[in-house]
């Protein structure tokens, strides 16, 4: 199934945003400089023809950007699009060594790179790479030194069947995979946002993700850019400095994870008032009830949504087609988009009914046809994609995320769902944040533990903490060990890096052996 005229590509959709809108703000960059849909256009249009003329840039060309939240990716990213190349972000959090293991492994032709990561360049040695710099941004449009005069290609040869992007999933750089997906897929993403969500041209959004994400690059830059609406580009997240705009600049609409949300929390008594904020989308990992409820009782009038998706699935797979912290259903994902299909399979791979638990495989028009240069059985022929998430839908037809499948605790063949013991520890006062992982247990094989950040001025005690959840949980479910930190770890993508917090313990356990 796909959308009736729906564009070709991102590229043809921003010709028809800036043919209705050509004076309208597209965007808002890092020092507040602003450019037309006009200009936009006029400035992807020039950097195509460049990148065709000099750099023999045309369809199936893979070209590489490393460049941070900015216009110059927004243009770079958009002039390979109407090429019809394959863009392939790379993570601007990276380390070096990350960065050019992941250069490597994608068959650049042309690598579009920030000055900030020059001396990388250089170390890497790319002979066999054309290199383009953007350089100054502070001062003014990166790629200002290139000489565009003269320079002119006709419409864009995108088509909706072509590959458009390779985006690398997180991981180690040795085991990261890259996802193909094609303008099809990413077309109708952005259409079912669009008309799922209800975004006009009248909205406003900021980008508080890295836009190299699949919510940064899709369901935020091509959902806004095809629907007319104005974008904030802010170089490096900054709770503060987002709710400050948000405030200032009447923001209407953000999509974030719940760790852009938690930071945001921690200032809610600096903004009570955000009148112009009607929907906040939440995706990339879990969303405990409790903080969607704070969130809640924090800006009321605001519709908090989650949505449920991967870089596999070009963003959405599911909607919760209301506001999820006053819905009965709060703690579902939502229900499944148009044009997906979702199945349930136990360990033997035989299809599940209602509210029963099994590993989770969709395929429909957003999902990806493979990884790039691997073989995997993550795919299956017929098109399914295995998720690696566990999870069941209900008699309404929600569908509820239990856990990651590598997460989730087996201790002595009783499954524990990490999510459902944390949503139990932010119940208990005093508690900020939580995260529960398993750790090897000599009698059971596997047991849970949980790291807890505290809240200013609590004195809970480990004691305490397992005490209170004798109460709600049974006692298997009960962490054995508990650790108190300051922050919960993060992967440079913002989501709980589980495989840290197993580390912490594995040292902690290795203390007290000694």
């Amino acid at each position: 199934m796909s959308y009736a005229e729906m564009p070709q590509s991102l590229y043809h959709s921003l010709q028809e945003t800036a043919a209705k809108f050509p004076d309208k703000v597209a965007f808002y960059d890092n020092w507040e400089r602003s450019y037309s849909y006009e200009a936009f256009l006029g400035m992807v249009d020039s950097m195509a023809a460049y990148l065709k003329k000099n750099f023999e840039v045309t369809k199936g060309t893979h070209v590489g950007i490393l460049l941070h939240n900015s216009i110059e990716f927004c243009v770079s990213f958009f002039a390979v699009v109407k090429l019809g190349a394959v863009a392939i972000p790379f993570p601007s959090k990276y380390r070096e060594p990350e960065i050019e293991q992941l250069i490597r492994k994608a068959d650049l032709s042309v690598l579009l790179y920030s000055e900030t990561f020059e001396k990388w360049i250089v170390d890497y040695q790319l002979k066999e790479i054309k290199l383009l710099k953007s350089e100054n941004e502070e001062t003014g449009y990166g790629f200002r030194h290139i000489s565009f005069e003269g320079l002119h290609i006709e419409e864009g040869a995108g088509e909706l069947e072509d590959e458009v992007i390779i985006m690398f999933t997180s991981g180690t750089t040795s085991q990261s995979k890259g996802v193909v997906l094609c303008n099809y897929n990413v077309m109708n993403a952005v259409v079912v946002y669009n008309r799922t969500l209800g975004i006009t041209p009248e909205d406003k959004t900021i980008i508080p993700v890295p836009i190299y994400h699949i919510t940064g690059l899709v369901a935020l830059l091509g959902l806004f850019v095809y629907t007319g609406g104005t974008i904030y580009l802010y170089r490096r997240y900054d709770a503060k400095r987002i709710l400050t705009c948000v405030r200032d600049n009447e923001i209407t609409f953000m999509h974030g994870s719940p760790t852009v949300y938690g930071f945001m929390l921690d200032y809610k008594n600096q903004f009570p008032y955000l009148p112009s904020l009607r929907m906040l989308a939440c995706g990339s990992s879990y969303m405990p009830k409790e903080k969607m409820r704070e969130i809640h009782r924090w800006i009321p009038n605001t519709k908090f949504q989650i949505i449920y998706g991967m870089t596999e699935t070009s963003s959405p797979a599911l909607i919760f087609p209301g506001d999820s912290p006053t819905s009965i259903y709060a703690g579902a994902a939502g229900k499944p988009i148009p044009g997906i299909e979702f199945k349930f399979l136990d360990e033997q791979k035989q299809e599940l009914g209602c509210n029963e638990a099994g590993e989770i495989w969709i395929r429909g028009n957003v999902v990806t046809k493979g990884y790039y240069k691997m073989e995997t059985d993550l795919v299956s022929k017929d098109h399914w994609l295995n998720t690696g998430d566990m999870g069941y839908y209900n008699e309404d037809g929600y569908v509820y995320i239990v856990d990651r499948k590598k997460d989730m605790i087996n201790r002595g063949g009783e499954k524990i769902w990490c999510t459902d013991i944390e949503e139990e520890l932010l119940l208990i006062s005093g508690i900020k944040d939580a995260a529960v992982v398993g750790i090897p247990d000599d009698i059971y094989g596997e047991t849970a533990a949980a790291i807890v950040v505290i809240k200013e001025g609590s004195k809970l005690t480990e004691e305490e903490i397992k005490e209170d959840l004798k109460n709600r949980v049974a006692k298997y479910k009960i962490p054995t060990k508990i650790l108190f930190v300051s922050e919960i770890p993060k992967t440079a993508g913002m989501k709980v890096n589980k495989k840290l917090i197993k580390t912490m313990f594995e040292k902690e356990i290795l203390y007290v052996k000694s």
